[in-house]
This record gives structure tokens, C-alpha cells and sequence, in this order.
């Protein structure tokens, strides 16, 4: 018997099946995460999800596990040695988005808020349940992904545009946009 799974995984890599029924839309509060698929959004920007999955590993070698201490230290060189790296998406901007980001991660933290509840903050701290029947009628954006965006701009981050945010979202459980005949979609409503 086969699985019913949203649209956008049926027929994909191993890779992209596993994402989707057993990451994408799980609510998740850990800062590090958190930050580590705020960087992967903004990489992902104008490219395939798949091709961000492909490199995540990649990702976390090269952006030494995510941790935005180190990260807010990269140098220019550090930044050049990056481009060179195959692993990742070898794109200036996006790559000192990395660093911008690491950079106001910690002013945040030391104005003594987390990251989580200051995104966690737009969803009133619960995962939205959406009931969407067909992928059409998935919105890009919403009214919290805009003020998500705008929030995070206001703090210094970068890559954080409002369908990016949205994306953000969906991946780390502030919404629930498997759709109703997904099988993930009644197991993460209860």
C-alpha cells in the first residue's frame, strides 16, 4: 500500500522523501536549528529545495556546525575561502548574509531574547493547522511571514524576505502546510 504524501515529495530522491516525513513541518524551538534553517532558507533563495538538501551537509562542515559564534567571526578570507568551496552555494551575498545573520543571532541574544521565541512570537507560540486540499492554494506569503521578515530585517538579518520567511516557516512547524490527504498532516495537527 502506498503512502499519500504532498505533491511536491511524491516521486522524489530518498533524500527529499525522508525531509518530508520526518522534518519538514515538525514544530522545532532549538535555537541552533532554527538558525542553521534560517541560513538554508536564505541559500535556497531562487534555487531548488533539493539542491539546498544536497548540500546541507556541505553546509553544516563548511559553516562549522551552524554555530553562530564562529560564524560572526568569518573574515573576508574566511568569506573567500568559502567561494571556493563546492559544498555549498558559492554566492557572495548569500554567504555574507550568513555572517550578517550570525552577527545580529548574537546581538539578540545578548538583548536577551532567544531566536525561538522571537519567530515563535508570530505564530502566538502554536503551529498554525492549515487545511489546504491542493498545493495551489498554499499562499507564497502571509501577513506573518511579512512582519516575520520585517522583524528580522529590523534586527540585521539578511535573505529574510517575506516568501522566504514563509518557507521558514513552513519548514520548522509554524505552520502545518502538508496537505489534507498528506499522511503527516494528521499527525502533526494532534
Amino acid at each position: 500500500m502506498s503512502v499519500q504524501r504532498c505533491a511536491w515529495a511524491g516521486n522524489r530522491s530518498p533524500l527529499e522523501i525522508a525531509y518530508h516525513d520526518e522534518e519538514w513541518g515538525v514544530p522545532n524551538h532549538d535555537d541552533r536549528r532554527l538558525f542553521e534553517m534560517l541560513i538554508l532558507e536564505g541559500a535556497q533563495a531562487g534555487l531548488s529545495w533539493a539542491t539546498i538538501l544536497n548540500k546541507r551537509e556541505g553546509y553544516r562542515r563548511a559553516f562549522d556546525g551552524f554555530d553562530p559564534e564562529k560564524i560572526a567571526r568569518y573574515t573576508a578570507a574566511k568569506t573567500q575561502k568559502l567561494m571556493q568551496d563546492a559544498g555549498i552555494v558559492r554566492n557572495r551575498l548569500k554567504i555574507e548574509a550568513a555572517v550578517s545573520n550570525a552577527r545580529a543571532y548574537l546581538e539578540l541574544r545578548t538583548a536577551g531574547r532567544t531566536l525561538s521565541d522571537t519567530l515563535w512570537a508570530f505564530v502566538d507560540d502554536r503551529p498554525i493547522q492549515n487545511r489546504w486540499r491542493t498545493p495551489d492554494q498554499v499562499p507564497a506569503s502571509t501577513t506573518q511571514s511579512e512582519a516575520m521578515s520585517r522583524e528580522l530585517k529590523r534586527r540585521g538579518f539578511k535573505f529574510v524576505g517575506s516568501t522566504i520567511c514563509y518557507a521558514f516557516m513552513q519548514a520548522v512547524g509554524m505552520v502545518n502546510d502538508h496537505t489534507v490527504d498528506c499522511f503527516r498532516h494528521r499527525q502533526l495537527c494532534a
